[in-house]
């Protein structure tokens, strides 16, 4: 009992100081997004904004609802994250880069790790540089030093909070990119909520909200299920083979995730999907009205997009090949297949069938809210995300492992230390 006291105390100990530097450094990131970039006159910023949804809507992007005022960590972690979408893209098609992903060492994850921050400061300059040109038909007082000035104070924001998000995941609790997104969806839920009562008061009736709930759960379990659910390959040793009795031989198994592309294969069907939008709005192809008149062409669209993309997206993460080959060093084969060739061909049949299945659930989960939206005549649930309930689910389990694993680790100190 006094070893278990004295654990629980550690882990009390280790979770709250990793908790205190977490929600202080979110804490600090959140009051930088409103601490105004010099040279602005927000006045006018904000005048403009109340009148013009589209501005609205690129500063929401960015800061969340309700902001009027472009702060000095307005872009947040947006460019560290498209920087390592695209690292990861790059990987997959790149031997240097996958060689030094699949080695695993200290140099290779350094290697890695410059790369994305170097695609961070250059993606950082070019949103900066964006919303900089943007602001010119807004602000009176615009010019080139103005611009350059902005460019730096908004450039040099994303960095510090890249740094302060890596302070997180190293000090703190839970990852510090992924806590950012987090705390970014969190904060434009209650925003959210308000909306879709005041957009729907007409229409709503107690039949929409047992909807809207049952959306929620539906989409819950399901997230949860592509995120912790797995395919078990057994696994056996060659020590294990020469053992007399099959209940000696250890359960090891190859776990085979069913979402393995995460949020990445509706990332790059609705960057797709709003090409055809850009399109019509710029008065070319007028015929592509159809796209958007009819719905139901574009669910097919979304739905086709996300398997194609999450089967494209698995075979980059995922090569039966290098698995194989990786077995056939550690002496380690699947009970019943020859290793080598026959390996390979069965991992590849098995990681076919799982991110099918994955990638159909995620996509019938994406497209829910549109189905409810349509059914109840409602409005505004594409608030409700796959993208943004992934993300929180995510956050939320990762957060679970990383105590469970804190606490572990106390455990194996106490004891064999």
């Amino acid at each position: 009992m006094k070893i278990k006291r004295k654990i629980n105390k550690q882990v009390g100990d280790v979770l709250l100081n990793r908790l205190l530097v977490s929600l202080g450094i979110l804490l600090l990131i959140r009051i930088g997004t409103f601490l105004p970039v010099p040279g602005i006159n927000h006045s006018e910023l904000a005048f403009y904004i109340q009148r013009h949804s589209v501005t609205k809507s690129l500063v929401s992007t960015f800061s969340g609802d309700n902001t009027f005022v472009i702060g000095l960590f307005t872009l947040n972690i947006f460019p560290y994250i498209n920087a390592t979408i695209l690292v990861q893209l790059l990987t997959g098609f790149s031997p240097q880069l996958g060689k030094l992903q699949k080695e695993g060492d200290f140099e290779g994850r350094r290697s890695i790790s410059r790369l994305t921050r170097f695609i961070t400061l250059i993606w950082a300059i070019i949103q900066a540089a964006g919303v900089t040109l943007y602001l010119k038909q807004i602000l009176f007082g615009w010019n080139y030093f103005l611009a350059f000035e902005i460019i730096l104070w908004l450039t040099s924001g994303a960095m510090i909070v890249l740094w302060l998000s890596e302070l997180i995941t190293d000090y703190g609790l839970g990852n510090g990119a992924s806590l950012l997104i987090y705390t970014n969806i969190i904060s434009n839920l209650p925003n959210l909520c308000q909306k879709v009562i005041v957009e729907n008061s007409e229409n709503f009736t107690i039949f929409s909200a047992i909807g809207i709930v049952l959306l929620v759960v539906i989409s819950l379990y399901g997230i949860v299920f592509l995120q912790e659910g797995i395919r078990k390959i057994p696994l056996i040793s060659s020590k294990q083979l020469n053992q007399s009795s099959v209940q000696d031989v250890v359960n090891n198994y190859l776990p085979l995730r069913f979402n393995q592309a995460g949020v990445m294969p509706i990332i790059l069907t609705t960057a797709i999907l709003v090409i055809p939008n850009y399109i019509i709005n710029l008065g070319i192809f007028p015929w592509l009205n159809f796209l958007t008149s009819f719905k139901f062409i574009y669910w097919i669209g979304y739905f086709i997009l996300i398997l194609t993309f999450s089967r494209f997206y698995s075979s980059i993460i995922l090569n039966p090949k290098d698995i194989s080959d990786q077995l056939q060093k550690m002496a380690v084969a699947i009970p019943g297949v020859r290793p080598g060739l026959q390996t390979t061909f069965y991992l590849k049949q098995v990681i076919n069938r799982v991110t099918q299945i994955g990638a159909t659930m995620l996509a019938t989960i994406t497209i829910v809210p549109n189905f409810v939206e349509s059914t109840l005549n409602l409005t505004g649930l594409n608030g409700l995300s796959t993208t943004s309930l992934l993300i929180l689910a995510g956050v939320v389990l990762d957060l679970f492992r990383e105590i469970n694993n804190i606490y572990y680790s106390n455990v194996y100190n106490n004891r064999y230390q």
